[in-house]
């Protein structure tokens, strides 16, 4: 880890498996790939959705804030509580993440219209 990476509050590499997500009408969307935990609360701050692909090619992967997901515990997968249309509009990638820093924590939540977490 650099020692930039160290200096912040959120850990970005709590990766997850088989975290299904769903969205409101109950499509299979893909899955949660990682988790961004805030250190100092232990509470997640964003959710890295992988959404597509095939066989693991072609698949994009979309930073939420962790409170637009609500879980679902008789199914047991998140739901997605906005339009998918929104969710495919916003910040994402394909291949190579972005540093997860401030400005890109509030492009995040600026696009979605929540508070950003601060990463300091």
């Amino acid at each position: 880890m650099t020692e930039a990476r160290e200096a912040t509050s959120l850990l970005a590499e709590a990766s997850t498996q088989a975290l299904k997500v769903h969205s409101r009408d109950g499509d299979g969307l893909g899955q949660v790939k990682a988790l961004m935990i805030d250190k100092r609360s232990g509470q997640a701050a964003y959710a890295i959705l992988s959404l597509g692909g095939f066989l693991g090619l072609n698949k994009s992967f979309y930073p939420i804030p962790f409170g637009l997901l609500a879980y679902d515990p008789s199914e047991d997968f998140y739901v997605v509580t906005i339009d998918r249309s929104e969710l495919e509009g916003g910040p994402s990638w394909a291949s190579h993440s972005p540093d997860f820093n401030q400005a890109y924590a509030d492009r995040v939540s600026n696009y979605y219209g929540t508070a950003p977490a601060a990463i300091s």
